[in-house]
């Protein structure tokens, strides 16, 4: 059976930028698109342009102990939102090797106790993520093995997995500047000239191939479960 002979299946996908001409949007938008053209129903859910408030609050957690207690309505559409979906793709720029606060927050949030953990039958037990991570490292850093490894630590194990995700992907999108920066062995920044013309197009198409390949990945390890 082909994922189109399949009932249709929803993947939620999570962009968290402040820009909307942005790489991550771009990148979030075309993410969008390969999931709809395998058959996916998409929910594209922009965290900045739907005005969502990433600091935690009392309203989410009038008694942090209760499991069962009432989250504030603008996370209880989240969940719903989460439940509702098959799958998850949250698409952001790689900040000081972590997920920018608009997304740290949303996971506060959203995945709190009593909903994403904290249950012997976890709700988000069978769902998939793919995390799309822009880094502006080039390839070719050091620093990206370990970079990679943070956030494969942090994301995978620290969150989906703990929370009952049967599989959870990062893929780590290098080369995301047109200008080059790398820090040296004494610690000092260093950015590179900004590519043009040819160059640049040959890099944003390469980057674009990449992400694409990452979104096809996780489609096919879907259709293998399957």
């Amino acid at each position: 059976m082909t994922q189109h002979d399949s009932p249709a299946r929803t993947a939620l996908v999570v962009v968290a930028h402040h820009r909307t001409d942005s790489l991550t949007a771009h990148t979030a938008r075309r993410a969008a698109a390969q999931l709809e053209s395998a058959g996916y129903r998409v929910d594209l859910l922009d965290l900045h342009a739907e005005g969502f408030d990433p600091r935690m609050n009392a309203a989410d957690q009038p008694d942090w102990g209760n499991r069962e207690k009432r989250y504030s309505e603008e996370v209880q559409s989240h969940m719903r939102r989460i439940l509702d979906a098959d799958a998850v793709v949250a698409v952001f720029p790689v900040y000081w090797q972590s997920v920018p606060a608009l997304l740290k927050g949303w996971i506060d949030r959203v995945w709190n106790y009593g909903f994403a953990y904290g249950r012997s039958k976890p709700r988000l037990a069978g769902k998939r993520i793919l995390w799309l991570g822009l880094a502006g490292a080039p390839s070719d850093d050091p620093a990206v093995a370990d970079m990679r490894t943070v956030l494969d630590n942090h994301l995978s194990e620290g969150i989906a997995y703990y929370c009952g995700f049967s599989r959870s992907t990062v893929g780590l999108l290098t080369d995301a500047e047109d200008r080059p920066q790398r820090v040296d062995a004494e610690g000092n920044l260093l950015i590179g000239e900004a590519i043009t013309g040819a160059d640049r197009e040959a890099q944003y198409t390469a980057f674009d191939h990449r992400a694409q390949e990452f979104v096809e990945a996780f489609i096919a390890e879907e259709l293998v479960a399957a």
